[in-house]
């Protein structure tokens, strides 16, 4: 029994070798330019009942924070499906492992987010720029696990982060401030994901 057990930990461990060696497939263009349609769409519902965000930071937050649980219940649900058809047998491997590298950015920005609203509201203009940078922390983390291009995306979302914490006030609450970073860098993953899809289709 015991060497049965421990031929199954091998046999484990040599899956997740396999896993984190192996480019992750399982994230689909069409849903990440969806993504990125809908952030502009939050953009644009923004600007027609929330143009001046400051006075009002709980709708400005709600409307985020929707538009995040939203797109991040899109992609994981398109992401498990698809990773089960392109991984096959390894396909739980490689979802915990994709889950694993974007997990801390993703907690992080969370975290921020509940100190900023409870103990620093004067600091609240912060929280565009923040949740773009550790984007592009989590975007840069998961890049040894998809094409190498894909670090264009996280420097994209780190500038525009920073941009917006240039502002260094209320004018980083602007819609586009959140929708033109977002927009743009979904559909710059998604073109980065067709372009390698397409590479591969080539060589095989």
């Amino acid at each position: 029994m015991d060497e049965l057990n421990r031929a199954l930990e091998q046999l484990g461990s040599i899956r997740r070798q396999v896993a984190r060696s192996t480019e992750f497939r399982g994230y689909g263009p069409a849903t990440l330019s969806a993504t990125g349609m809908l952030a502009i769409a939050a953009a644009g519902v923004q600007a027609r009942w929330l143009p001046g965000a400051a006075p009002d930071i709980s709708v400005y937050l709600g409307i985020w924070i929707t538009t995040a649980v939203l797109a991040a219940s899109l992609i994981g649900v398109h992401t498990y499906v698809r990773a089960r058809r392109v991984h096959s047998g390894m396909a739980d491997e490689m979802l915990w492992i994709a889950v694993e590298q974007f997990l801390p950015a993703a907690a992080a920005g969370a975290l921020i987010t509940y100190v900023l609203v409870h103990y620093a509201p004067a600091s609240l203009w912060m929280l565009p720029g923040l949740w773009q940078v550790t984007f592009s922390l989590g975007v840069f983390s998961s890049c040894r696990f998809l094409p190498r291009t894909m670090a264009a995306a996280g420097v994209w979302y780190l500038l525009t982060g920073l941009f917006c914490l240039s502002l260094a006030d209320a004018r980083a609450f602007s819609p586009w401030a959140m929708g033109i970073p977002y927009g743009a860098g979904q559909l710059l993953v998604a073109g980065i994901l067709l372009l390698n899809m397409r590479e591969a289709d080539n060589e095989r």
